[in-house]
């Protein structure tokens, strides 16, 4: 609830700033939320709102690559500024060097030797690292150790 507080909070700031992205960017993940609790049939916790920001972030991401090969400078930048909106109500993002050392940590813990092992740790990692690291440096490191 911290974060739908805090995107409350800021929607008035952004409105009477006359902010028009960042009004529309938090309507519109304050609505991706409320669609997410009323598919779930009960209040979100702080785990369900950080899965729905990290949904939202992931979409603009996509969104940059694809505008990137278009070469649609228009659209890059109100992504790019989306993207930066929703990231600042996500926890602080690993270092590469942090996420290696839980990624050890946890190919210690289940045993993993092999890059068979690949999903186990991956579970077992996402659980521990949610929202704290990118999905995809998070692949690569855990294919990098288990090779």
């Amino acid at each position: 609830m911290e974060i739908q507080n805090r995107l409350s909070e800021d929607l008035k700031t952004a409105m009477k700033a006359k902010e028009k992205i960042k009004v529309e960017t938090i309507r519109m993940v304050r609505a991706q939320l409320k669609d997410f609790q009323i598919a779930k049939g009960d209040e979100l916790n702080e785990e369900d709102e950080i899965s729905v920001l990290i949904n939202a972030a992931k979409k603009r991401k996509e969104a940059l690559e694809l505008y990137e090969k278009s070469d649609r400078q228009d659209l890059i930048e109100q992504e790019k500024q989306e993207l930066e909106i929703i990231s600042a109500y996500l926890p602080a993002q690993l270092s590469k060097e942090e996420v290696e050392k839980v990624v050890l940590k946890v190919i210690e813990e289940v045993g993993a030797s092999s890059p068979q092992d690949l999903g186990k740790v991956m579970g077992a990692t996402m659980k521990v690292l949610k929202g704290k690291a990118d999905g995809r440096m998070l692949q690569e490191i855990v294919r990098e150790k288990l090779s």
